[in-house]
């Protein structure tokens, strides 16, 4: 089914392409770039406006929001293959499934969203871990070849919309095979298996640049390290920056060398401690700026001044309480928006208790204070 607009794009002189670029270096643009980072699953089934228009997930979304275009090449960076999703238990309220990482995981029968109670970690010794990499981490695995014409006719250099190159994650998703937990256990008990495990990681996102870097031409690049939480960062600033840092500068050298100077991170929670580390690594975004597990961007943005760009951190709390409080928000970030290196947009997946007709006032009010073409 074709998804009809519920609303007009944003009127501009520009590209979405050469908006963004000149938005993230500072440089003038005819308006503010219009995105989202979207919804909850339970949006698409709650709320009327979705499902009375047949929208049924965030690509979807973007399309009935007709919000700018923006795009990101994944490649094949992790687990190949990965663990296969099955039920292993069911009790009275809960099953307990194990996940494409390969955990036990305990989650509610009817699957409404939630932090999933985890019950085993797949990877807990380095026996473990040796027996995965061999198994699911090849290098020379031929699933990690993408098809560079199939590509080239899909991105060509002369597009209109920014496109992204996906730089995977350092230490993230080792936290999803070792859980929460395992990973904090981990960095004391097996360091060596923790770092072969960084290590394994950056060299397949190596392996996968080295295949479109040159070929297609980037935007940006992106990641994804959900490593923090409320109080900060699950591993120690000092290993972080002694193991991960490290690897950061690697992936970056190869993104200057291709003319890439954009990387940004999705890293949720409060990363104050390992920022200084993030930039000396090269990542010198953050991406979605979660406020209430962090700060308000205007912080971070004083504090690192051009060094550094965000995009997101519109307080979802705020959403939630109606039109004066969003009003209020946005408000705030008119500075930010003003001097560039910053795109507003809710500060993670968009959550069904923000009232349907409160988020399209949001949208409009964005598009009053920051459409300014």
């Amino acid at each position: 089914m074709t998804i009809k607009p519920c609303r007009s794009k944003w009127k501009g002189t520009m590209t979405d392409r050469e908006r963004f670029n000149n938005q993230m270096h500072y440089r003038s643009v005819d308006r503010c770039f219009n995105m989202e980072f979207g919804y909850w699953d339970q949006n698409f089934t709650l709320w009327p406006l979705f499902t009375e228009n047949h929208v049924t997930n965030n690509e979807e979304a973007d399309l009935f929001f007709n919000f700018d275009k923006i795009k990101i090449l994944v490649g094949d960076t992790w687990l190949r293959p990965w663990f296969e999703e099955k039920i292993v238990k069911e009790t009275g309220d809960t099953i307990v499934m194990m996940n494409s990482d390969g955990l036990l995981a305990e989650i509610p029968k009817d699957r409404h969203g939630t932090i999933p109670h985890y019950v085993k970690a797949s990877i807990v010794t380095p026996d473990d871990w040796k027996r995965c990499k061999e198994e699911r981490l090849n290098r020379a695995n031929p699933a990690r070849r993408v098809d560079m014409e199939l590509l080239k006719k899909e991105y060509p250099s002369d597009r209109d919309f920014p496109l992204g190159v996906y730089c995977g994650s350092m230490i993230g998703k080792i936290r999803d095979m070792l859980t929460f937990e395992g990973l904090a256990y981990a960095t004391y008990d097996y360091p060596v298996m923790v770092e072969d495990m960084v290590e394994t990681a950056c060299v397949l996102i190596e392996d996968f640049l080295d295949q479109v870097l040159g070929k297609i031409d980037f935007d940006y690049a992106s990641g994804w390290e959900d490593i923090c939480f409320k109080s900060g960062p699950i591993v120690s600033a000092d290993f972080f920056k002694k193991v991960v840092m490290p690897r950061y500068k690697r992936i970056s050298r190869k993104l200057h060398s291709a003319g890439i100077d954009i990387w940004y991170t999705d890293c949720d929670g409060d990363v104050r401690p390992i920022m200084p580390y993030f930039l000396e690594g090269g990542i010198n975004c953050l991406f979605p700026f979660e406020v209430n597990g962090c700060a308000h961007p205007r912080e971070l943005l004083n504090q690192y001044g051009k060094d550094l760009r965000i995009m997101g951190g519109v307080n979802k709390i705020e959403l939630a309480k109606g039109p004066e409080a969003i009003k209020a928000y946005l408000e705030t970030l008119i500075p930010l928006v003003e001097r560039g290196g910053y795109i507003p947009f809710c500060d993670h997946r968009c959550p069904p208790n923000v009232k349907p007709e409160d988020y399209l006032y949001y949208l409009d009010l964005k598009e009053k204070m920051f459409g300014m073409a």
